[in-house]
C-alpha cells in the first residue's frame, strides 16, 4: 500500500506561481516513477509531468517551459513548480504512482487561476 497526500493548491492570478507537493508513505521503497495529473471540469484526467527515481522527467506539451517537476527521495516527496499560470491550468491536480500492478492516486488539490 502507498499513500499519497497532495498540498499547495489555491487561487492565483494569471501569470502567477504555485508549488504543489506530494508526500508519499507506506511501501515506497520500490517506487520508480511518480507523476502529476490534472482534471478540469468536464474533461478527462490528463498527464502533466512524470519523474523517475533517477531524475528523468517528462512533460505535457501544454506545460513545458512553465512547470518543473522535482523529487526529494530522502523526504519521499515530489514537487510541481508551476510558473506563468494560465486560466486553462485550472483543475484538480493529482499525484500518482504505480507499484507492480497497482496504481495509486492522491485525493487531489484544487488549483484555480483567475484571468
Amino acid at each position: 500500500q502507498v499513500q499519497l497526500v497532495e498540498s499547495g493548491g489555491g487561487l492565483v492570478q494569471a501569470g502567477g506561481s504555485l508549488r504543489l507537493s506530494c508526500a508519499a508513505s507506506g511501501n515506497i521503497f520500490s517506487i520508480n516513477v511518480m507523476g502529476w495529473y490534472r482534471q478540469a471540469p468536464g474533461k478527462q484526467r490528463e498527464l502533466v509531468a512524470t519523474i523517475t527515481s533517477g531524475g528523468s522527467t517528462n512533460y505535457a506539451d501544454s506545460v513545458k517551459d512553465r512547470f518543473t517537476i522535482s523529487r526529494d527521495n530522502a523526504k519521499n516527496t515530489v514537487y510541481l513548480q508551476m510558473n506563468s499560470l494560465k486560466p486553462e491550468d485550472t483543475a484538480v491536480y493529482y499525484c500518482n504512482t504505480k507499484l507492480g500492478p497497482y496504481v495509486y492516486w492522491g485525493r487531489g488539490t484544487q488549483v484555480t487561476v483567475s484571468s
